[in-house]
């Protein structure tokens, strides 16, 4: 069997993929753990009050994922830069959920401080879905005010930013703070039964990999005549790598946190390239279509990585892995080991692990024992922006290079109502390595 026929096969739209990707970690000792969460904490003592700041399509999610993990779980408090998206979300979630969800009107807070104010409310977790250019700031607030959290990915779009993640990170474990991360393919039961064996050598050693987002494009929203430069870029905030990281960074870090986990280390150096061929109007803000970075491991490993958001080309999401012994293909719903230590698993009938990653959040809460997710999924988004900076500037990056870039890209005093021009496309070999 060819491993790259089986990698490049037709994949769905991102929308798609994410209804299929349902398929997730679970077993009997999970499922148990799930009927646990839903009845041990019904107390009123017992609820975990939840604030959601970030109202939009994934916040709006995670906040119903966290709802449908347990019971014992009650929204408590909304907060967003923009009120219509507030009430949109509140509106949804409260059809679903009911009283669980019945956010009170001042527990709902508009604005760029709007953070502040859900971090100052009776919360015990909060979820973070803004766009991934204030998640540095935000965990470093929640960690701050004790809170535990759940983390949308990426956490950072630049060094600087990923520094202070770092640095929250072991200051959540000083306080014994339970921190989740978007990585949901690290709560798939496929995902994780092949990285159990993988970890256990059924790859001998790994030697290479290859990963792929590759797919259509998705939604942009056209400025509004009402709209100021800093509202039209958050509400387009996929288009901008102040916000998003760029595509590499957003959706990508996925891909690039499975290799990872299987290679247990992160890459070295990275040496790639990238461009904005299709996507050109300025609707498209100054990130890339393509990318195809590659990426060097401590243990000489090497990793062919490539991510695209092109209409009418073949797409694939997914990653294979190949070792001394046999090599591994990995996509949701679909798990295979070939060589000498042959195994196949097909995702079926499992849980959504959009759902089970905040099982397991919730229960090492409640169990005292708190995961702390942070490190590993600031070393994955620091894996793609060491991508994202070889491509924008021609040059080969290292690690180091790339922890300890000085370009931080968040503009200073960000204000709604500050004049905030489009960035310029980065051009390889005239933008600078910083």
């Amino acid at each position: 069997m060819d491993n790259r026929d089986q990698i490049t096969g037709s994949a769905p739209s991102r929308r798609d993929f994410l209804k299929t990707s349902t398929a997730a970690t679970v077993g009997a000792a999970m499922a148990a753990n799930l009927t646990l969460l839903s009845t041990a904490h019904a107390a009123g003592s017992d609820v975990l009050k939840i604030g959601l700041v970030g109202c939009g399509g994934r916040g709006t999610g995670a906040a119903k994922d966290s709802l449908t993990a347990s019971e014992g779980v009650k929204l408590v408090a909304m907060g967003d830069v923009f009120r219509d998206r507030l009430d949109a979300s509140r509106k949804q979630i409260r059809e679903q959920f009911g009283d669980r969800a019945d956010v009170k009107e001042d527990h709902c807070f508009v604005g760029l401080n709007a953070i502040d104010r859900v971090l100052a409310s009776d919360v015990d977790l909060v979820i973070l879905a803004t766009p991934p250019g204030f998640r540095p700031f935000h965990i470093e607030k929640a960690v701050a005010a004790g809170k535990h959290i759940f983390a949308e990915k990426p956490v950072g779009v630049d060094g600087p930013g990923i520094r202070r993640v770092l640095a929250a990170a072991e200051e959540a474990k000083k306080k014994n703070l339970a921190v989740g991360t978007g990585t949901q393919r690290r709560h798939e039961a496929g995902y994780v039964e092949a990285m159990k064996r993988i970890h256990d050598g059924a790859l001998g050693k790994l030697v290479a990999a290859r990963c792929y987002w590759n797919q259509g494009p998705l939604w942009v929203k056209p400025r509004q005549s009402n709209w100021s430069d800093v509202e039209w870029q958050i509400r387009n905030w996929l288009y901008f790598t102040w916000l998003s990281g760029d595509h590499i960074c957003e959706q990508h870090v996925h891909n690039l946190d499975v290799i990872n986990w299987a290679m247990q280390a992160h890459p070295i150096r990275a040496y790639g390239m990238g461009g904005r061929q299709v996507r050109v109007g300025p609707e498209y803000g100054n990130i890339y279509d393509h990318f195809a970075i590659e990426y060097e491991y401590p243990n000489g490993a090497f990793l062919a990585s490539q991510c695209r958001q092109i209409a009418g080309c073949d797409n694939s999401v997914a990653e294979a892995l190949s070792g001394t012994k046999g090599s591994a293909q990995t996509r949701p719903g679909n798990y295979v080991i070939q060589g000498e230590n042959r195994w196949r698993h097909r995702g079926k009938d499992e849980r959504n692990p959009y759902v089970q990653e905040h099982v397991d959040l919730i229960a090492s809460i409640k169990e005292g024992k708190p995961h702390n997710e942070l490190k590993a999924t600031a070393e994955s988004t620091l894996t793609a922006i060491m991508g994202r900076m070889s491509a924008y500037t021609g040059k080969a990056v290292s690690w180091e290079q790339a922890l300890n870039s000085t370009l931080e890209t968040m503009p200073p005093n960000l204000d709604l109502t500050v004049s905030l021009p489009v960035p310029p496309v980065a051009v390889p070999g005239q933008t600078p390595l910083v």
